[in-house]
This record gives C-alpha cells, structure tokens and sequence, in this order.
C-alpha cells in the first residue's frame, strides 16, 4: 500500500520547508495530499510564491493518512489560533501517527500537547516557548515526532520523512540522486 502523507498549508507557510519534504516523499512513490488552511486553494507562501493545494483541509480525512508535515514559517502563529486544527494533530497523534514539524512548527506540537517529555529541535526564535529545543542537530526523532530546525534543514528533514515511511534504503538512494 502505497504511504500517504497530509501537508496542511496556511498563508505565510515557509516555502522550502513545504516544498522540500513534498519533493523527496513524492521521488519516494508517496503520496503526498496538499490542503488548503484558506477559504481558498491557492495559498501564498511567506515569500510571495503562491502553491495550488489539491484540495481544503476542512475535505481531508486524517485517518487515510500516515503523516502528516508541518511546513514552519509565519503560518504557524495563525495555526496556533485554530482549535480545530490544533485537535487534529492531536486525534492523528493519538492515533501513533508520525508528525513532521520544521522551524516554528513545533510550536503547533506545544499547543497540541504533543511534546511533553519530547527531545525536539526547531527554529531559534522559538526557544523561549521551547527552551528544551536541541540546536545543535539538523534533524530530531522522538518517537512518532519528528523536528528540524529550519529551512536550511529542509532536505535533512524530507529525508528524514522518507526514511521513516519507506526505510533507509529508499532515502539513501534519494540522497544519492540529489547529491545530498
């Protein structure tokens, strides 16, 4: 059965960090469903570059999914506001479901409770909600959690992704073919 991974994206998201980790899962044979946080499909990126969702998120079924990743980026401190979303992350969660989160996208995980005793990395500017945050690594694994620090982190962090749904071997030959 092929994998099949939820990116919910929202004005202002960080555009490597959505579209690094689509890219890579997507060269794994995953499929990867784009959702719309808007009352529309196109969603316009922190940078002005504007991403066609495939459908809203309000149309997506969790429970088909077998992740879901966080793109960082200004979106978050919007996402932090919406109680549903927040109750999605922690049904999928609930559910031993891997979440990726990059840059100031754990601070989704936070409002969720989902990071609780959690070892976790992110972006720098949120250690003061986060002071656990490790800095020094790229990416961290915590169970069904996955972090990353930030763009510059964002093929780590696919990688990461596609290691953990299609194994090591499959990432590695990723790795190899984008001279990582």
């Amino acid at each position: 059965m092929i994998p099949q991974v939820l990116v919910p994206l929202a004005h202002g998201f960080e555009e490597i960090e959505a579209t690094c980790p689509i890219d890579l899962l997507r060269r794994a044979e995953v499929e990867v469903i784009i959702a719309s946080c808007e009352s529309e499909l196109d969603v316009c990126g922190r940078s002005g570059i504007i991403m066609r969702a495939d459908q809203f998120l309000s149309d997506s079924d969790p429970s088909r999914f077998d992740l879901i990743v966080l793109p960082g980026g200004p979106a978050v401190f919007e996402l932090r506001k919406n109680k549903e979303f927040l109750i999605l992350l922690k049904r999928f969660a609930d559910q031993d479901r891997p979440i990726g989160a990059i840059c100031a996208a754990p601070l989704l995980l936070k409002d969720a409770g989902l990071i609780n005793n959690k070892i976790i990395t992110g972006h720098g500017s949120i250690i003061e909600e986060l002071p656990q945050i490790i800095t020094g690594q790229a990416v961290v694994k915590d169970g069904s959690i996955i972090t990353s620090r930030g763009a510059g982190t964002a093929i780590e962090f696919g990688l990461s992704l596609v290691e953990v749904l299609c194994g090591t071997k499959v990432a590695q030959t990723i790795r190899e073919s984008i001279h990582a």
